[in-house]
């Protein structure tokens, strides 16, 4: 029954609206198990996007953001959804049926943007046949069923709920502008690099004297996984030595979801150029001075 009960609330979590900005998911699997294999009884897996947040099965719990948001709103999600997965008939036949039997849940929502949820999924599958599906649209209102079953929407609760989820899986990312001397060519290259952040959906954008640079200029902008569930991009520009006496004013802007965290970091080249010549001025005038040395001891050697 405790593990019905975790079941129902699982299916509870998943089929609600996300918000957030970008294509995300949440989705759930559970499985249950009646019968002698290697396997637990009892098992749900939980993932954010492509990231496992959660894994829980008869014997084992591991949890990283999920466990706290439970232990909160445990009650909460109890009242969301009256909801009988399995009731007393279909457990008399489920426990009277031979050899192994396997019943899976799979619930889960999908956000299209900001402020518009998109399609909620659920579908229960008994020994690999289906038994019962949906999808319903928050947006249109409209739902669709293989086999009509009731249930109670609260969505006030719902967002609330997932206001909680998303805040503590927002990951902020770390954002340097760097630049790499070029030695064939005597120009220089410049990246922005954000990284640490989740989720995965952000914009990065290179400016030119405050006009964006065209794509075709650029290289990278591949969204790559970091070994620590973050995610990483990299955006370079290469300039040549000619622009680099033009003095343009580069910068990078950052903007991750649709919060307020927009950050723009300059690069003004008119310092560099100051720079590179307080350094050729300094070299030059070392270089002067050891001649000079070198001259006075050999005249004093003669």
């Amino acid at each position: 029954v405790w593990s019905l009960h975790v079941l129902s609330t699982v299916q509870i979590l998943y089929a609600c609206p996300c918000v957030s900005t970008g294509s995300h998911s949440l989705m759930a699997l559970a499985t249950y198990i009646v019968g002698q294999t290697q396997f637990p009884e009892f098992s749900v897996v939980v993932m954010l996007d492509d990231v496992q947040i959660a894994y829980y099965d008869s014997t084992t719990w591991k949890s990283n953001v999920l466990e706290r948001i439970i232990i909160k709103s445990h009650f909460m999600l109890c009242n969301i959804v009256n909801m009988n997965m399995m009731n007393k008939e279909c457990l008399i036949s489920f426990h009277s049926c031979e050899g192994v039997q396997v019943l899976q849940r799979l619930a889960g929502c999908e956000l299209l943007n900001y402020d518009k949820p998109g399609p909620q999924h659920f579908s229960d599958g008994f020994s690999g046949q289906n038994m019962e599906e949906f999808t319903f649209d928050m947006e249109k209102h409209d739902i669709q069923m293989k086999m009509p079953w009731m249930i109670t929407w609260n969505q006030l609760k719902w967002l609330k709920f997932l206001q909680q989820f998303l805040y503590f899986c927002v990951v902020k990312p770390r954002v340097r502008l760097m630049k790499k001397t070029l030695t064939d060519s005597q120009g220089l290259q410049i990246s922005c690099l954000a990284t640490g952040f989740y989720p995965r959906h952000i914009n990065l954008t290179l400016f030119r004297d405050g006009q964006p640079v065209e794509d075709d200029q650029i290289t990278g902008g591949e969204i790559l996984p970091n070994g620590d569930g973050t995610y990483q991009m990299r955006k370079s520009l290469v300039i040549s030595e000619e622009e680099l006496h033009e003095e343009h004013k580069y910068n990078c802007t950052m903007k991750h979801l649709n919060l307020d965290n927009k950050l723009d970091i300059v690069y003004v080249f008119s310092v560099l150029v100051f720079m590179c010549v307080v350094v050729l001025i300094i070299t030059a005038l070392i270089i002067w001075r050891k001649r000079r040395a070198a001259g006075k001891y050999s005249v004093k050697s003669n």
